[in-house]
């Protein structure tokens, strides 16, 4: 039996919807599907989009859906490619206060992450993970940003 803090935690994240998907040209899909399963089992409503989805896609289902967030993958490392005026493009679409994460093998070969962090960062995405990063974790953050959001 959860303890009443889990119990708060998931009955907050079943008012979340988030859009997930791999952008782009990119066919990896498992490690988004992980992501997207543990979302969902911790509570969110999660819309998952599959691979090869271009950003127009990400952003009409957040539009449709009323999405909170969206979490992009891409693995193939070119994310930043992929993701140049995505959140204009939020914006245009009137999703200017849209949380949007990212999250995978972000660039091609070895760079130093806080450097791919600022880059993703500069775009316009709140939070970027790096390759590997546990559900678990991912689950924390987005509880920790939607609780600061209710806040204000």
């Amino acid at each position: 039996m959860g303890t009443s803090t889990e119990a708060t935690a998931t009955g907050a994240r079943a008012g979340i919807t988030l859009i997930t998907g791999v952008i782009g040209s990119d066919t990896h899909i498992v490690g988004n599907r992980i992501v997207s399963m543990a979302l969902e089992e911790a509570g969110f409503k999660v819309v998952a989009l599959g691979a090869l989805t271009p950003a127009e896609e990400f952003i009409a289902a957040a539009i449709e859906t009323a999405a909170d967030g969206i979490l992009v993958s891409s693995l193939y490392g070119q994310g930043e490619l992929d993701c140049r005026g995505f959140r204009d493009m939020c914006v245009e679409a009137g999703l200017e206060g849209i949380l949007l994460y990212i999250g995978g093998n972000l660039v091609v070969g070895k760079q130093d992450w806080a450097e791919v962090e600022a880059r993703y960062r500069d775009l316009g995405f709140d939070r970027a993970f790096p390759n590997a990063t546990r559900t678990d974790e991912i689950i924390a953050v987005l509880d920790a940003d939607f609780a600061a959001r209710r806040q204000g």
